[in-house]
């Protein structure tokens, strides 16, 4: 469940996607509501919304009349969020080690976020704890077999990794253990004209640092044209899968 994760260049790959971070974040909005819909019937005056980026959330939450404090590893999103105007405090840090004392807000909620936790038991601990008693802690992450398309295709190109494996559901379930806890699993598939615009989509949200610190290079004419041929496609659309898993902890 523990993985190294170099959160200077995490901050550093989203810090450059922020001005072109929501034209590419369908993904983020989808997942959102999604976990919204799991809190329906829910009294929420104060939340955390930890790994804001732009602030999106944040925003949607404030329209709502909650107090929100957005909290964010990129200093360039935390930035951007608060141009926006998408909450009432603005705190630039990491989801394992949040600097807010115990039992401060009655909404923890971590939207596309948590998978870039070196551990997940110690980011889902950190937002159970400054969470109020009665209130819950929301996250929605990626797992396992997230990106089959974009795998099988450099497959064929060659045996390096160029996106980050995620966790087995069974591990993020795993994390959860000892709390009342619900997770529901999502399959999303997004369909893009070319292979380069679905490499741009992922770019334009920040996806593309991967944790083994390889710099990415130039997609040489002849690499591309193998991907698009090993490339599933679907109605001769370029697929992106993701296997989302939308989880909400009680706050005992």
């Amino acid at each position: 469940m523990t993985q190294w994760v170099n959160k200077a260049a995490v901050a550093a790959a989203f810090g450059r996607a922020a001005t072109t971070y929501d034209s590419h974040a369908e993904l983020q909005r989808n997942s959102g509501e999604l976990l919204t819909d799991m809190l329906k019937g829910r009294s929420i005056t104060t939340m955390l919304d930890a790994g804001c980026g732009t602030g999106w959330y944040s925003r949607a939450w404030r329209e709502k009349g909650c107090h929100v404090t957005a909290l964010d590893l990129s200093p360039a999103m935390l930035s951007y969020a608060a141009q926006l105007g998408s909450a009432d405090c603005y705190l630039e840090g990491d989801i394992e080690s949040i600097a807010l004392p115990d039992e401060q807000v009655d909404l923890a909620w971590s939207n596309l976020a948590v998978q870039w936790c070196n551990d997940l038991r110690d980011g889902l601990s950190e937002l159970y704890r400054i969470t109020r008693p009665g209130g819950c802690v929301a996250f929605t992450t990626l797992a396992a077999d997230s990106l089959s398309e974009l795998h099988t295709a450099w497959h064929a190109v060659d045996d390096r990794a160029h996106a980050n494996q995620f966790l087995p559901l069974e591990q993020i379930q795993d994390a959860c253990e000892g709390w009342r806890f619900s997770l529901q699993v999502h399959e999303i598939s997004q369909f893009y004209p070319t292979v380069m615009s679905a490499m741009q989509s992922l770019k334009g949200i920040g996806a593309t640092h991967l944790h083994d610190g390889r710099k990415a290079s130039l997609m040489t004419r002849q690499q591309l044209q193998k991907l698009s041929l090993a490339w599933p496609q679907k109605e001769g659309q370029f697929p992106l899968t993701w296997q989302l898993v939308c989880g909400v902890i009680e706050r005992d």
